[in-house]
């Protein structure tokens, strides 16, 4: 990428801040780690940090604006649009560390709303703000092989996906603020009709007699195949959820879609339907069951039971 004499090319990132160490952020930051980057992570519950901290090297801070003071990049993967206001705004937030140019890249998967929000407050303070949520579960963090899509400016974007390769697979920017989150929503609305599909089609085989083990054998080389048949159909027909993105999470994401949707006018019949189904999970007691578990209300729904 050619820079012109006006634009100077920035320093490269040697140092960077990790706000939120969940069960995608603390691998994601190991992999900054491991390839020789100074991190400084951050954590709610400051144990997580400490651990680590203890396994990866690099420094603990007590506050996001500790963790934020002379980094070159500062990135976070918390819970909600009220997690992230809350290490990024407020005396001792990564915003009010910040040096003026510093780039704030947001893995959390939240509202496209707080992303704009964030974005305006950081131009007003001189710093810079990309979404970038992730999409690959917990393996594709653990593995770095994570897709991320991102909403910022394109010289941001350049600036910071670098460092984002060390746990991607894939680093695309999708347009401005937000695109990144919105794309994202595209992302779970397709995963909730697959999971719905794949539930009903398992289901509806092992009430027929069938050994669905080799069925999808079968039907996974041709055109039914899809990445949710390769990694859960398996789990699902032995009745195991404990593999990742849990069912409270995905209520979160498809409430973001539902809402965005009422919003652009798009009709999403089948979204809503399977959205009120994981609410049946969650009454089952599935709440931290990955998504596969949709399977559970269509086996609690057995002729007789």
């Amino acid at each position: 990428m050619s820079h012109s004499a006006a634009q100077p090319s920035p320093p490269p990132v040697r140092r960077v801040a990790f706000l939120g160490l969940g069960v995608m952020g603390y691998p994601m930051a190991g992999h900054l780690a491991k390839v020789g980057l100074e991190v400084t992570v951050y954590n709610r519950t400051a144990s997580k940090a400490e651990q680590w901290a203890s396994e990866y090297g690099g420094r603990v801070a007590r506050t996001p604006r500790e963790a934020a003071e002379g980094a070159d990049l500062v990135l976070a993967c918390v819970g909600n649009d009220d997690d992230l206001r809350s290490i990024t705004l407020g005396d001792e937030s990564a915003f009010a560390g910040m040096a003026p140019g510093t780039v704030f890249v947001d893995h959390t998967t939240a509202s496209a709303d707080v992303a704009r929000e964030l974005a305006d407050i950081a131009t007003q303070q001189g710093l810079y703000f990309i979404d970038a949520p992730v999409s690959g579960g917990q393996s594709g963090a653990q593995n770095g092989k994570l897709t991320i899509m991102c909403g910022g400016e394109s010289p941001i974007f350049e600036r910071t996906s670098s460092v984002l390769q060390h746990y991607a697979a894939a680093v695309t920017l999708i347009g401005p603020v937000g695109a990144g989150q919105l794309a994202k929503m595209v992302n779970q609305i397709c995963i909730a009709g697959m999971v719905q599909g794949l539930s009903e089609a398992i289901n509806f085989g092992q009430l027929a007699g069938l050994d669905m083990d080799r069925v999808l054998q079968v039907i996974g080389k041709g055109a039914a195949a899809s990445w949710q048949m390769d990694n859960r159909g398996k789990t699902m027909i032995d009745g195991k959820f404990d593999y990742g993105f849990a069912v409270d999470w995905m209520r979160k994401d498809l409430g973001f879609c539902l809402e965005e949707a009422r919003r652009n006018g798009a009709s999403m019949p089948v979204t809503a339907l399977v959205d009120q189904f994981y609410a049946e999970v969650q009454a089952l007691g599935g709440s931290r069951f990955d998504t596969s578990s949709l399977i559970m209300r269509l086996r609690a729904l057995k002729p007789g039971s």
